[in-house]
């Protein structure tokens, strides 16, 4: 400490006058005031401004005392001694408090509130303990700032308290969440993350391991109620997992509540336990477990017991051992070990109560007892006298196992968090400061981001809005080694980065594990192809998995629903992604589509044999004598509609779509106006045969039969063009027949365009029908109307047929119906006209000759014609056909 050059008694009065103003400017109307003065146990050292502090030196025991107790905590004090450590090495630092020296009032808490709010009471209203400041000074030493508690409750209920003087407290072991409320807790600030980070990043470790089937254990208390909170708030908003059981933890040993907490344990499925607890309470949990012998469970061990070296027993280790767990951040304190080792009970630069505390301390570590003045050591054997010369170096204690400093380091932090705010403080000029509109901080009203500082070991550190640190947890594990000792191993680390992104780092590889199928699911995952349906009355992770219905997949793991594929898409038969649709059309390639086709090609190519067969016998009497100019052209029609059913199969375009029907309807109506007209003239020249009957064939020349079927055929062709510039028909894609398919049609556009048509060969088909029929009884030479007749009867018969088929035909096979009632009644027409003409070309060419029949009427009705009829009927009627015409 540096040396100081105003007198004792300036110094006496000026901070009498600095704690008196303070006092008085920090009290509002209704500000407390301490009637009395605490007996509290505490350390103490001088300086121009003095830091508060509130640890846990002893275990309260005892509700009729206030600080006494046989437990001492070494841990707690060297938590103060870290703090004492802090102090002295700021002391020396000359670029930071220059000309200023720290001084400390740490007191003990006894980990009871009574102690904790006492001690606060006693820094932030003035009043405090009565000390020695100096040789010649005693008094009452402002406090700048207060370094505590180690308890998220008693913290809450100091942090009131402080907060009405405007203190700035700072917390290095209090995680509650509750505590980054500003407006409730206004001067709180601490150097540990809040437990809504802890609840994150233990969130983060369990969906690392995908475990969603867990069991939480609670303190019963602040920290422990507002953890269960988060995270259960936490667990759902994610979505991925679920409680099996929350239970608290009694404060005290109740063996029927632990006893029943275990039972639950044993008997749940969850092999994820998940403890927001104290070491206590961890220590009278395990003999339950040990007891009940709990085996195969996953523990995971928050920052309050997961470096507890109490429970790294060989007794716990078989049921603790592959423990995770988050733990503060460690660092490193150079030369805290050596100010450690200077503790003496005799030295004499510390106060009497300090002595106090250093006697104690010393009693527990040695395990011995000091004489007391006035007292007589009775020599008892079980205890040995303490002399004060025992060598602390020697003794194998945790007090000086500096390896994982992590509380310890989070005090650090937190008096150079002070001594720096007061450095920006001092070191302000109004009107040029760095913080907003050039202003300077102030103390009693300080932001947390007006603190901001890169210790030693290389960590910043900084303050959100809230008062919190920059959180960063390691990620511990606890090794059970071959020779049955313990190693509790930081496996990773887990941290906030900008935008509250957790950001967790595990080296998996480096983990041991004491948990056999790794696992802790309710229900095994859905895979692709299915979805999870909760199951009634229990918990969302308890589902069945459903297949997803046709049409819809599910491609993640554990989905919630299946979705529905594209309009041209289709599930395949697992389910887990779209394909597209079979396109079905009346295709070349398939059976069906090869049959038609084949069957079309063989019809036209019979077309082009019955052509040729009547081409090459041309002058023989059964073509001469069956007007042959019209036979051509028939056979020429039927090649054509022959043809025309092609257009049906294959893909379906616009192009085919427009032509197939135009074909098909000006094809057949070409055939049916040569057989309409072939029918007209048999009878006209049967009629013309009667005596008075001439006059009829002046209607039925050449000129006036190749017109007829010219303008019966054009009528057809002008309604097959108004149906297609009016409504044409267009190739469509049909999803809605079939849902796992698409059927490529061609939709007719206009139905009352098909409609005529169709009506339309129906009319020249039945007035065919109708002529031949009346013709069917002529004599044996004008014989052909029977087989107009049959073959207007089977062509009638198949479109009959065709209009109720086609209607109920589904996609393809529409199609394949029309091209059937093509072929149907092509074939019907061919054959009825053609067959027995070809049969007696072929096979009876005997009876293709010339006849004289001695039948008078015949020959004189012929001679009485032979002037009025066209050579063209004269050859007709001349030729004599054979009998069987």
């Amino acid at each position: 400490m540096r040396a100081h050059k105003e007198s004792n008694l300036i110094i006496c009065v000026c901070l009498f006058l600095v704690s008196f103003s303070s006092h008085m400017s920090s009290k509002g109307p209704f500000s407390c005031i301490s009637k009395r003065q605490f007996n509290l146990n505490g350390m103490h050292k001088f300086g121009d401004v003095i830091l508060g502090g509130i640890f846990t030196f002893n275990f309260f025991t005892e509700s009729s005392e206030l600080y006494f107790t046989s437990n001492f905590h070494p841990l707690g004090f060297r938590q103060a001694q870290t703090m004492a450590f802090a102090v002295e090495e700021i002391n020396r630092n000359s670029m930071l408090l220059p000309n200023i020296s720290l001084g400390y009032n740490l007191y003990d808490s006894c980990g009871n509130l009574w102690n904790s709010l006492s001690a606060a009471l006693s820094m932030t209203s003035g009043s405090g303990e009565h000390f020695q400041l100096n040789d010649s000074c005693y008094g009452y030493p402002p406090v700048l700032g207060i370094v505590g508690d180690s308890s998220s409750t008693r913290t809450i209920a100091i942090s009131n308290l402080v907060s009405l003087y405007r203190v700035p407290m700072v917390s290095y072991y209090s995680t509650c969440s509750c505590l980054s409320d500003r407006r409730q807790y206004p001067s709180f600030f601490r150097t540990i993350p809040s437990d809504a980070f802890q609840v994150r990043a233990m969130l983060q470790i369990v969906r690392r391991f995908k475990w969603t089937w867990l069991g939480l254990l609670i303190s019963d208390d602040d920290y422990g109620l507002n953890v269960a909170r988060s995270f259960q708030s936490d667990l759902a908003e994610s979505g991925r997992g679920c409680l099996a059981y929350l239970e608290a933890l009694p404060k005290r040993n109740d063996l029927d509540q632990l006893q029943r907490i275990v039972g639950i344990m044993k008997k749940s499925t969850s092999r994820v336990v998940i403890v927001f607890a104290y070491e206590n309470h961890m220590l009278n949990l395990l003999e339950e477990v040990v007891k009940q012998n709990v085996t195969g469970l996953q523990w995971m061990a928050s920052e309050a017991w997961a470096t507890a070296i109490n429970l790294q027993t060989p007794s716990y280790m078989p049921f603790l051992a592959g423990t995770l767990g988050i733990a503060i951040r460690r660092g490193e304190i150079p030369g805290l070990r050596e100010f450690l080792l200077r503790i003496r009970p005799d030295n004499d630069t510390l106060s009497t109560q300090d002595n106090n505390l250093v006697r104690q301390f010393w009693e527990h570590i040695f395990k011995c007892k000091f004489v007391s003045p006035g007292m007589e050591f009775e020599g008892q054997t079980q205890e040995r006298l303490c002399t004060g010369n025992e060598i602390l170096r020697n003794v194998d204690t945790e007090y000086l196992e500096l390896s994982n400093l992590r509380p310890e380091y989070n005090v650090y932090k937190a008096v150079y968090a002070l001594a720096h705010a007061l450095h920006d403080l001092l070191q302000c000029v109004p009107g040029s400061g760095p913080f907003k509109g050039q202003s300077c901080a102030r103390l009693q009203g300080l932001e947390s981001w007006q603190v901001n500082f890169t210790t030693d070991f290389g960590d910043q550190v900084s303050f959100d809005e809230s008062g919190d640190v920059l959180p960063i947890y390691d990620v511990m594990n606890w090794m059970w080694l071959s020779d049955g000792s313990t190693e509790v191993k930081i496996v990773g680390e887990v941290k906030e980065l900008a935008s509250e992104i957790d950001d967790l780092i595990l080296k998996d590889d480096q983990i041991f594990w004491n948990f056999e199928s790794k696992k802790s699911v309710c229900s095994e995952s859905c895979p692709p192809g299915t979805r999870m349906a909760i199951k009634k009355g229990e918990p969302v992770c308890c589902f069945d998995c459903i297949p997803c219905s046709e049409g819809k997949i599910s491609n993640e793991t554990d989905s919630t629903q299946c979705t529905s594929c594209p309009e041209e898409f289709w599930s395949n038969p697992q389910r887990d992604h779209c394909k597209p649709k079979i396109i079905e059309f009346l295709s070349y390639m398939e059976p069906l589509g090869i049959s038609l086709t084949t069957a079309s090609l063989c019809g036209a190519l019979l077309c082009l044999i019955v052509l040729g067969i009547f081409i090459n016998h041309r002058t023989t009497p059964v073509v001469r004598a069956n007007n042959s100019e019209l036979s051509f052209l028939i056979l020429l029609s039927l090649k054509l509609c022959f043809m025309c059913s092609l257009l049906f199969i294959g893909h379906p375009r616009l192009s085919t779509c427009q032509l197939r029907q135009a074909a098909f309807g000006i094809s057949f109506v070409l055939c049916i106006s040569c057989i309409l007209v072939k029918t007209m003239v048999v009878l006209a020249v049967f009629k013309a045969s009667k005596p008075g009957g001439g006059g009829s064939l002046k209607w039925f020349g050449v000129m006036q039969q190749r017109g007829t079927v010219v303008v019966l055929t054009l009528i057809q062709a002008a309604i097959c063009t108004t149906w297609i510039m009016s409504s044409s028909p267009t190739p469509h894609k049909n999803t809605q027949y079939y849902k796992d398919k698409i059927i490529v049609e061609c939709l007719v556009g206009s139905t009352v365009g098909f409609g005529v048509l169709l009506g339309y060969i129906g009319l020249l088909a039945i007035l065919s029908f109708l002529i031949a029929f009346l013709a069917r009884n002529l004599p044996d030479n004008f014989n052909e109307a029977k087989f107009i007749t049959f073959s207007m009867l089977v062509f009638c018969a198949v479109w009959v047929a065709f209009i109720p088929a086609y209607i109920n035909s589904p996609a393809k096979y529409a199609d394949a119906v029309e091209v059937f009632a093509i072929l149907a009644s092509g074939f019907g027409l061919l054959l009825a006209l053609f067959g027995p003409k070809c049969y007696i070309i072929i096979l009876k060419p005997e009876k293709n000759t010339k006849k004289n029949k001695s039948c008078d009427e015949t020959s004189s009705f012929f001679y009485q014609l032979k002037g009025q009829l066209h050579p063209f009927h004269i050859s007709f009627v001349f030729l004599e056909p054979p009998a069987y015409f």
